[in-house]
Formats: C-alpha cells, sequence, structure tokens
C-alpha cells in the first residue's frame, strides 16, 4: 500500500520484453530513500504497484506483467522517461496523501491545462463508466501522485496543482493529450459497489427489523 505522497523522481534506464510483460530497469536518485531497497519489496512505479526483482546501488529491476501492461502507461516507457517513485507505506510512516494500492484503474487523457499564477489546473477525460467512483474534493492517485479533485464533469475531472508538486514529480511535464495512470480512491469503490448491490437486490441483509430481531433496539 502506498500513500501517493513520491518520495523520488527516477528514470527508465532500459526495457526488455520478458514473456508476455516486460522487464523495466529504473534508476533512481534518493539513495536515503531507496538505498536500503531489497528484492520482493513493492514500489510504485508512476502509480502502478511493482514487485521488485533484482536492485543494486542507484537501480532496481521489475518485471511489468501483461494484464498491467493493458491498464497502464508501462508499455508505453522509453530509455529516458521520467517516473514518480514511492516505496510501499510502513505502519509508522505519516499518511500524508490517501490509501493508494497501486493498482491502476485505467489510463486517462490530458484534455486541458490552465496556467494560474505559479499553480495550474489540469482536466483529464476517463472512459466513461468510473464516474461513480469520483467525487468533488475526492481524493484520486494520477501516475501515482495523490491529488486533490476540484471538480467532476461527465468522464472528465480536474485537479489543481501547487508548485512542490509541479516541481517534484512528473506532473510538471503533462501536455494535452499526455496520458496517465488512474487509480480512483478505494473506499469510493466500495461505496458504490454497495449501492449497486443494494440497487440489484442482492444488497446488505441489515435492516431496522433485522437489528431488532439481533437484539439491538
Amino acid at each position: 500500500m502506498f500513500t501517493g505522497i513520491v518520495k523520488d523522481v527516477g528514470t527508465v534506464a532500459g526495457s526488455a520484453p520478458r514473456g508476455g510483460g516486460l522487464r523495466l530497469r529504473v534508476n533512481y536518485t534518493s539513495a536515503a530513500e531507496f538505498g536500503d531497497l531489497a528484492v520482493d519489496e513493492s514500489v510504485s512505479v508512476n502509480g502502478a504497484c511493482q514487485t521488485v526483482v533484482a536492485c543494486g546501488q542507484g537501480w532496481f529491476e521489475v518485471d511489468t506483467v501483461a494484464e498491467t501492461l493493458k491498464k497502464s502507461t508501462l508499455g508505453s516507457f522509453r530509455t529516458g522517461t521520467n517516473v514518480n517513485l514511492e516505496r510501499a507505506v510502513r505502519p509508522m510512516d505519516r499518511l500524508g496523501g490517501h490509501f493508494v494500492l497501486g493498482h491502476v484503474d485505467c489510463v486517462g487523457r490530458v484534455a486541458r491545462l490552465v496556467e494560474s499564477g505559479e499553480s495550474r489546473t489540469v482536466s483529464i477525460s476517463y472512459p466513461a463508466g468510473f464516474d461513480s467512483w469520483i467525487v468533488p474534493v475526492g481524493s484520486i492517485s494520477i501516475d501515482g501522485v495523490s491529488l486533490t479533485v476540484a471538480c467532476v464533469e461527465p468522464s472528465l475531472l480536474t485537479v489543481a496543482l501547487i508548485p512542490y508538486t509541479l516541481g517534484n514529480t512528473t506532473i510538471a511535464g503533462l501536455r494535452e493529450g499526455s496520458e496517465v495512470n488512474l487509480e480512483f480512491d478505494i473506499l469510493g469503490k466500495y461505496v458504490a459497489r454497495q449501492q449497486q448491490s443494494g440497487a440489484s437486490g442482492k444488497g446488505s441483509r441489515i435492516s431496522e427489523s433485522w437489528l431488532s430481531e439481533q437484539g439491538f433496539s
């Protein structure tokens, strides 16, 4: 699990086909954050949870499977691509962002950029069907960065970016047409699922009468 607080901007050093997926090598710059990285650990690479299969001083490798390639932008990575990096959260860490699983839901596309002094708003289109998972002032992970949704339109969300985010992640490099990995808030997903189950008549058995029958009054 992650929090969407990017700890380093790394660089893709190479990629090679492996089975139906890819072996990616990523270079990092922050030895303080990643210097003790070990095989079998989880790292968020542009919002996708990846397992470290090899590592050394200043680099690590991951195997990206076909399902991840299908749902994310990782298959488009080339040597020199900058990526947002975050290690898995520890129980004693501060949760500075929100609960991010690193399970990319879909790829979005930047539809509009608006500069506002040193800040910027970015509007991103996404596939129809995900609207129920997004609410204004809710959380979303964009390329692994925890951000707050400013407003929502049908199949379009907008986030506001502060100068710190622009200066410390790859988000500053987004342009109209750029593709990004989107992970919607897991809490919103569960709520939407419960509502859908209730609408189909397969919802929870818990009701006022059921509670009374169990001795709660």
